[in-house]
């Protein structure tokens, strides 16, 4: 079933739109919460509550692509639990991707840098400008969270070309963002 179908039961209020999403995309919102949460158990709740966030959601929202919808919502969900669980924890895979975004970022948190859509604006002319092998690198390690020694498996890459190429990707990140008047 297609996305414009799955979408319209739930503007029809079926219980099937709930049923289909699980179907079509529940392998991918699982692997999304796992890479953050590392915890099967937590990441089938994270992904349950994603569930009934998409059914509290559409109707009114009708998103252009359902798998990117779910997708975020997924990973804001499973964010939100890891900072609940780790607070006082360091060192697990999301702390150390976030440490490194910091330090391009410089701890400035976006919110205070730049107004949420212009900063998302920068952000996609940013990976448009990467090759896209470091797109891909920089979108797996800091959208999905996965370890540096994945993604190196993943495109058979030495983990030392991943690491190399993260470091000029968040490189070019701080550039980009103190071209724009971005203080890092």
């Amino acid at each position: 079933m297609d996305d414009k179908e799955i979408i319209g039961l739930y503007f029809a209020r079926s219980e099937e739109a709930l049923t289909e999403t699980e179907k079509k995309y529940g392998p991918y919102c699982h692997a999304i919460a796992y890479h953050i949460l590392e915890n099967h158990d937590d990441s089938k709740e994270c992904v349950n509550d994603a569930y009934l966030r998409i059914w509290n959601a559409i109707p009114p929202e009708k998103p252009v692509s359902l798998r990117a919808y779910l997708g975020k919502i997924t990973r804001n969900l499973a964010l939100g639990r890891y900072r609940a669980t780790h607070t006082k924890k360091r060192g697990g895979c999301v702390e150390v991707a976030m440490e490194e975004l910091r330090e391009a970022t410089a701890g400035v948190s976006p919110e205070e840098a730049i107004d949420r859509t212009e900063l998302l604006q920068l952000i996609e002319a940013f990976l448009d400008e990467l090759s896209p092998q470091a797109r891909v690198f920089f979108l797996r390690r800091y959208w999905y969270f996965s370890s540096v020694k994945e993604i190196a498996a993943d495109y058979h890459v030495s983990v030392s070309s991943v690491k190399v190429s993260l470091l000029r990707s968040r490189n070019a990140l701080k550039t980009r963002l103190e071209k724009e008047g971005i203080q890092v």
